[in-house]
């Protein structure tokens, strides 16, 4: 799959812009602030229907402006596919297929599977839960348009059941049978995707493994764990027990919206006891084993951006990452640098084809 063209009209600091894109590598040099995570947005945009960086739609539109479009030429098993993503002020996101809007975007991920490695990755170690099962969500949702869809279904019947606990809060009242619909729902959406959680972790972690041996010396003992209230009891069980504790605090506290990954180095968490180094290593292994994972399943190469990465990584570590490519089980990759002769230097290392777009 390759993206040959990129047009942004009113996206962040674009007015007007266009690319035509090198099959292999492509490279956005400048200034910090000229708009170069930008680019790589509005490509991950096309992907996703949303920014990597920034959910809020508005704020994706140029300052002064009151629409943004984001539009994509690819070539995907030798067809053309034309993606627009575009939003105004006071309406909906439109996101469109060779014209054709969907109904809903959750039909639209995983159709141009893609792979961002970006120095705000290291919110996966350092912020909370939730963080982390949004990378699982995302990496899942990519092959899996059902597991996306009951998901969706299960975190709104969790909103509804909290509000109903406030509701029984704010009114002093209960009621069992509508709790227990609640309760129904949540078990049968939150077990199916506890187990295709499960499953993923088990093909997920020695992929993961096999990575961060080889962009690293390969001694530290690392590991990938998936935490989940299920593996204690079945959900509808935890529900029913723990209803004293969720009328209390007015929320549900069971479930899989509870559920975590621990990252750990010689078995310690790896936010505390990990340096720097181990901690990159890690972040670009876990992006890499999700790259590998979405292409198993997809059966095409995903587009590969990496943000700002000469500046957060070692020199050892980007040439590792940009010689991936070298490989023709790598397709195309988009980079971003403040300084073109490094990122040249680095590029005419490896026996590719590259463009360079100086901002």
């Amino acid at each position: 799959m390759i993206l040959q063209k990129l047009s942004l009209i009113n996206y962040k600091n674009f007015e007007a812009e266009t690319f035509q894109f090198d099959p292999k590598i492509n490279c956005f040099v400048g200034n910090n602030g000229v708009g170069k995570t930008n680019i790589l947005d509005a490509i991950y945009h096309l992907s996703f229907g949303k920014s990597y960086f920034n959910p809020i739609t508005l704020q994706n539109i140029k300052h002064g402006e009151e629409f943004f479009v984001v539009e994509g030429f690819y070539e995907k098993q030798n067809s053309s596919e034309k993606i627009v993503v575009s939003a105004k002020k006071g309406q909906k996101k439109i996101i469109k297929r060779n014209g054709k809007a969907y109904d809903k975007f959750s039909e639209h991920i995983g159709f141009l599977p893609l792979v961002i490695i970006s120095p705000a990755d290291r919110d996966l170690i350092i912020e909370g839960s939730d963080t982390r099962r949004k990378f699982i969500d995302g990496v899942i949702s990519q092959r899996d348009t059902d597991y996306l869809n009951t998901l969706i279904k299960y975190n709104k019947v969790l909103a509804q059941r909290n509000s109903l606990l406030k509701y029984f809060a704010a009114n002093n009242t209960f009621s069992q049978d509508t709790i227990d619909i609640y309760n129904e729902q949540l078990h049968t959406f939150g077990t199916s995707i506890f187990g295709k959680r499960t499953a993923f972790l088990a093909e997920f972690l020695p992929i993961f493994l096999k990575r961060y041996k080889s962009i690293s010396s390969g001694e530290e003992q690392i590991n990938l764990t998936y935490e989940s209230q299920l593996q204690e009891n079945d959900l509808l069980t935890l529900l029913e027990k723990n209803i004293t504790k969720d009328k209390f605090s007015q929320y549900t506290n069971f479930g899989i919206h509870k559920d975590d990954l621990i990252f750990e180095i010689h078995g310690h968490p790896i936010k505390k006891f990990g340096s720097q180094g181990q901690q990159k290593s890690y972040l670009i292994a876990l992006k890499l084993a999700q790259f590998d994972f979405i292409k198993n399943h997809s059966k095409t190469n995903p587009i590969l951006l990496l943000d700002d990465i000469f500046d957060k990584l070692d020199e050892t570590r980007v040439e590792h990452l940009i010689s991936l490519v070298d490989n023709e089980n790598f397709g195309q990759l988009f980079i971003s640098d403040t300084h073109a002769e490094r990122t040249e230097e680095v590029i005419k290392k490896v026996h590719q084809t590259y463009k360079m777009f100086p901002l």
